[in-house]
């Protein structure tokens, strides 16, 4: 699912592409992509873009007459950018918005369709999509640790909870408890004010970073390979592999179809976390440490 880096990529190209352009067209290749029915869509055509931005991990087209295109990319769904009368080929396309310069295409990979678009007119409108959680990169040391201590969760509950924090979801919050060295297990009411302290400027670095890369990535071009794995990534998705800081290999947690990632030498003073299906699985032979795995 994009996050924080990845959204905001797209809303700097989307800016250079279709700010104070006219909207000539909305298709619908699905129409069970449209969660909304009023307004409906085709008194968006005409409409000038006047505004970008991001509500949590959805994106935000405004227009003129106080309309606004509201676009949730779910776990697969994907922006594509191609110029005037280039069409997106197969079933990947959901819809498409024209502009003079160019179509901006709505897609999602696979068959479960959980990307969606809605279309809502004023302030009023756009509340309902913001789910109230604190934007990481705004708030101060002190702002951060009183929200992440307002629950008592797991750490990597807390970090992903939109509640709390806007924009974080698994890919990041992996690379954020890894770069504060905290285990995503680690109990929000449990957490010492260094802590905390060190789980804000992790998570302040880690995004401005992945943003910074992914910017240099995309260019002058709209971003094409949007993605949960990056090879540069610490323990994301790299299951199994050497740990780039103490080369020990990743450990994961498997939940319903995500999963965890984290360093048990960096992040759990060597400990492993109990995965539900192989520690039922193993019972008493399920490895406790990092070095029983050696």
């Amino acid at each position: 699912m994009p996050e924080i880096p990845d959204l905001t990529v797209y809303l700097e190209r989307l800016e250079s592409l279709i700010l104070g352009e006219p909207l000539s067209n909305i298709a619908l290749q699905n129409p069970f992509v449209l969660r909304s029915v009023e307004p409906p869509p085709q008194v968006a055509v005409g409409q000038r873009v006047n505004s970008l931005r991001r509500i949590g991990k959805r994106i935000v087209i405004g227009l003129d007459n106080d309309l606004f295109i509201v676009i949730h990319l779910m776990i697969a769904g994907r922006l594509r950018w191609r110029p005037p009368g280039k069409k997106i080929t197969g079933k990947l396309a959901l819809a498409s918005f024209e502009f003079p310069a160019g179509t901006l295409f709505l897609t999602e990979a696979g068959t479960t369709r959980r990307a969606a678009m809605h279309l809502v007119k004023g302030a009023e409108g756009l509340k309902a999509f913001d789910r109230g959680g604190l934007e990481p990169l705004d708030v101060n040391g002190k702002e951060f640790a009183a929200r992440l201590r307002s629950e008592n969760h797991t750490l990597k509950r807390a970090l992903t909870d939109p509640r709390l924090f806007s924009g974080i979801g698994n890919s990041y919050s992996d690379e954020i408890l890894h770069r504060a060295r905290l285990s995503p297990m680690q109990l929000t009411s449990r957490l010492t004010d260094e802590q905390a302290g060190a789980l804000h400027q992790a998570t302040r670095t880690v995004l401005a970073e992945w943003t910074e890369r992914l910017r240099r990535e995309a260019g002058n071009d709209f971003p094409e390979k949007v993605t949960a794995f990056h090879d540069g990534m610490a323990v994301h998705g790299r299951y199994g592999l050497p740990c780039p800081d103490c080369a020990a290999p990743v450990q994961r947690i498997r939940y319903a179809t995500n999963e965890t990632n984290y360093c048990a030498r960096c992040q759990t003073g060597g400990r492993l976390l109990a995965d539900r299906a192989m520690s039922r699985l193993l019972k008493e032979d399920w490895p406790r440490s990092i070095d029983e795995l050696d």
